[in-house]
């Protein structure tokens, strides 16, 4: 008979997940992982696997949460220009607050990773076409109801939103100007016609 674990997973995957974001990878090792997570490493080869294995669960479970998020925030303004606004706005303003600037796990592992390692690329990639999806939803609510007029370019529309959004996200690793990047957003809102 398996023994009965000790531990809520998914409070030692969000634990996980916290600190992968933080440092990525590499940078973060087993005993970082299981001092954080407060289990003991064959506590954690048992659940997870190894940490490979364990960052894949941490990873999955950043993008189901954010694209989660994204959705209800994107849903929640019946103006599809100014729920982009805001979306946009809410990026920046979390890279600009005060505390860590962790970015976005899913694009620092894009960086980290998806250049190495196949398993990794096909992640990032599927959730930033799922994140290309639901911005293409949420155009299409505005063509709907005619506060749009972008015709039959609602794919592209979206594709070039979510360009613009993992290029803004790498850009605010460097904290540019915050003029910079409040001029590019109104200049990437004017895809919205």
């Amino acid at each position: 008979m398996g023994r009965i674990r000790e531990f809520d997973e998914e409070k030692v995957l969000e634990a996980a997940m916290q600190l992968f974001w933080e440092k990525g990878y590499e940078a973060t090792s087993l005993s970082d992982l299981t001092s954080r997570m407060g289990i003991q490493r064959p506590s954690l080869y048992s659940a997870f696997g190894g940490k490979k294995e364990l960052f894949e669960a941490a990873l999955r479970k950043y993008t189901k949460t954010r694209a989660s998020h994204i959705r209800a925030q994107l849903q929640s303004n019946p103006s599809v220009k100014e729920a982009f606004r805001a979306f946009f706005e809410s990026v920046v303003d979390d890279e600009y607050a005060e505390g860590p600037r962790k970015g976005c796990f899913c694009i620092n592992t894009m960086v980290e990773l998806a250049p190495h390692d196949e398993k990794f690329e096909i992640l990032t990639r599927e959730h930033q076409m799922y994140l290309s999806v639901i911005f293409q939803e949420t155009i299409e609510r505005g063509i709907e109801s005619g506060e749009l007029m972008i015709g039959e370019n609602a794919k592209a529309v979206s594709q070039a939103l979510l360009l613009s959004l993992i290029g803004l996200t790498v850009m605010l690793k460097s904290r540019p100007e915050r003029s910079f990047i409040d001029h590019s957003i109104e200049m990437t809102l004017t895809l919205l016609k």
